[in-house]
């Protein structure tokens, strides 16, 4: 990623009271006491009837002064590129930022402070110091930001401080470009499990062959380039008046909703620890894994809104590659508490999605939360829950036993529906839930069939 620009060492035609103004202003300490010190030396010469202390005076008062009107006019030119490597990173991970500068001006450049602009939750910002670059010269300078939170975080505009030999003034120029670094949920290694309601076959079932299909049962397509020609679908092609040939067998695409709770009361705590960040980090880590998988995904939450480009009826699910990773992640990035109470939204965007696999990522939740979520069962294959216990997170350790008789009230309910459901408590490590959820496991550990492929504990 690369952003460039290029700034004055002066201004262009900035004279008059204004230019005059923005020179004193760039005095710095030195250059404000060595002013002070000469006028104060003149008033004394004056008082005191002594010229040889006035030449003193007027040779401190006049030297800051020169200095902040030849910087002010210095005319060379730099251009500065900035590269970000990666630009999207997870939570907690370092990027590495490479400042270039160029001195495109016929004329050396003096005394350079480089600084550039990042959000504070990126760390201090960073400083260069770059003695003298030559005409046509370059100097790279490179840093590195983290940050716990994610999200989107401008880096930039690069600001240049232009300073005199004697440090006594100090006049500051801004590029106009920035870069935008991305910070997504961190995305955690999911084990290939045996899901509840999940076929061996790699979608719920497979179209049949053309070869068992009757003629009239054939569906042609417009001819492209490249296609059999002994594909071609002659009936048809006289039909229509061009090439026409037969469409090849497409297996049924196994498709995967993942659910993700973002309603504000139903989480607690702030910050990196709290249910809703370990919600996300979630759902973007069975997300991810089951993209890997081949299956169509559809991210959504509790508006009922899916994430953009995740309509199965746009190429079955999000898109392929890291591209679909890609946006599935960046939309995580950003995501945060909705103002919703209920889950009755994300009700209505199951009405559609026809049979698949649904993995939810839920927090607090009432009996009436709790029978709709058990609704959404009934328009699935299969259904698992991580269900977050945000009373423990809230409690202190000792009184988590008296917290958890709501959840486990709410836990009980789901599985009677048919759901698998796995409790969250602080310090639960996905893997190992996710791992637990495996059907063979919960075969061989006493769970029986409730019903449309739903298990629980007798």
């Amino acid at each position: 990623m690369t952003d460039g620009g290029e700034a004055d060492g002066g201004t262009a035609g900035g004279g008059g009271f204004r230019g005059v103004r923005t020179a004193l202003a760039g005095l710095t300490t030195r250059g404000r006491s060595f002013l002070a010190a000469g006028l104060a030396a003149a008033a004394c010469s004056y008082l005191l009837g002594q010229p040889d202390l006035l030449r003193v005076g007027l040779l401190l008062a006049a030297l800051p002064l020169v200095c902040a009107a030849v910087l002010y006019r210095t005319r060379y030119q730099v251009a500065a590129v900035r590269r970000l490597t990666p630009s999207r990173v997870s939570v907690g991970a370092e990027a590495r930022v490479q400042l270039r500068l160029d001195n495109v001006s016929r004329v050396p450049t003096g005394l350079l402070m480089l600084q550039d602009r990042v959000p504070y939750v990126l760390g201090p910002r960073p400083r260069f110091v770059l003695d003298r670059v030559e005409p046509g010269g370059f100097r790279e300078v490179a840093y590195r930001v983290r940050s716990d939170l994610r999200g989107k975080y401008p880096l930039g505009p690069l600001q240049l401080r232009l300073c005199d030999p004697f440090g006594m003034c100090e006049l500051s120029r801004s590029f106009h470009t920035h870069d935008v670094m991305t910070v997504v949920p961190a995305v955690q290694p999911l084990a290939p499990v045996r899901l509840v309601g999940e076929s061996a076959g790699r979608g719920d079932s497979n179209t049949r062959t053309l070869a068992l299909a009757g003629e009239d049962d054939v569906i042609p397509r417009d001819y492209r380039r490249g296609d059999d020609l002994r594909r071609v679908h002659w009936r048809s092609t006289a039909h229509h008046g061009e090439l026409m040939v037969r469409r090849e067998e497409q297996p049924r695409q196994a498709r995967c909703t993942v659910l993700l709770d973002t309603r504000g009361i139903a989480h607690e705590g702030m910050g990196p620890d709290s249910t809703f960040e370990w919600a996300v980090s979630a759902a973007a880590s069975a997300a991810v894994h089951m993209l890997e998988r081949g299956y169509g995904v559809r991210l959504v939450t509790d508006t009922g809104e899916s994430v953009p480009a995740t309509d199965w009826s746009d190429m079955g699910g999000v898109g392929r590659g890291a591209d679909g990773v890609g946006l599935l992640l960046d939309t995580l990035a950003v995501i945060d508490h909705s103002e919703g109470a209920g889950l009755s939204r994300a009700l209505d965007a199951l009405s559609g999605s026809g049979e698949g696999l649904l993995i939810a990522f839920v927090g607090d939740l009432d009996r009436e939360q709790t029978a709709i979520l058990a609704r959404m069962r009934q328009r699935t294959t299969g259904a698992v829950a991580f269900l977050l216990d945000t009373g423990a997170w809230s409690v202190p350790e000792l009184l988590r036993a008296a917290s958890a008789t709501s959840t486990g009230e709410q836990e009980g309910r789901l599985r009677d529906a048919g759901w698998v459901v796995q409790r969250v408590t602080p310090g639960a490590f996905l893997p190992a839930l996710w791992e637990r959820t495996d059907r063979h496991r919960q075969d061989g550990a006493g769970w029986v069939p409730a019903g449309q492929g739903g298990y629980h504990q007798p």
